[in-house]
């Protein structure tokens, strides 16, 4: 496989902007290996619905302008419709766990909540920020506007609140425990 599909793969699956020295890192490529890549990946997305988008050093796929009215349209319809349970179980851990990284999500939902993020934050009920712990993630956390909505003034008010954030915190700490033993690797 070319590099240029690789890291068309990798972007995709990651669905999140990458700097090109993770890139470099993944693929075990150099900075300017990754860079003229990026320059091909470019070029060869211009005749489909992708388009690579960067911000400096960091480059993600997005959809191409072509497609936006088709876009616009779906996104009018997701918001036409309710929350899904799998929706709902990842806003409640936002709520009751916010502010918690994808990784963490994933960890206590047990798969990838890349699709429900994605929809809890075009419906602008979450937000995402650059994770000061770990520049290379983000994490989550509920919207104003959501705590308007369930007419409470902080999540402190949310019911057994204290109790079942202590009890996510338990099950949280057990599970990287779990992980950091299974992978050997440490804090």
């Amino acid at each position: 496989m070319n590099l240029d599909a690789e890291i068309e793969a990798i972007l995709y699956y990651k669905n999140e902007p990458m700097s090109v020295k993770k890139l470099a890192v993944i693929t075990s490529k150099t900075d300017t290996e990754i860079r003229e890549a990026l320059v091909k990946l470019d070029e060869r997305l211009k005749i489909g619905g992708l388009v690579l988008v960067s911000n400096e050093d960091e480059f993600t796929l997005g959809t191409a302008s072509s497609a936006s009215a088709l876009i616009e349209k779906m996104i009018k319809d997701d918001l036409s419709y309710d929350l899904g349970k799998a929706s709902l179980d990842t806003l409640t851990i936002i709520l009751y766990y916010g502010p918690v990284s994808k990784m963490q999500i994933d960890n206590i939902r047990g798969v990838n909540s890349g699709f429900m993020l994605r929809n809890l934050l075009i419906r602008g009920l979450i937000t995402r920020e650059i994770n000061e712990k770990d520049q290379r993630s983000y994490i989550y956390k509920s919207t104003i506007e959501l705590l308007s909505h369930l007419g409470i003034k902080n999540t402190n008010e949310l019911p057994e609140y204290q109790t079942l954030r202590e009890s996510l915190d338990k099950n949280l700490t057990e599970i990287e425990k779990n992980d950091r033993e299974t992978t050997g690797t440490q804090d």
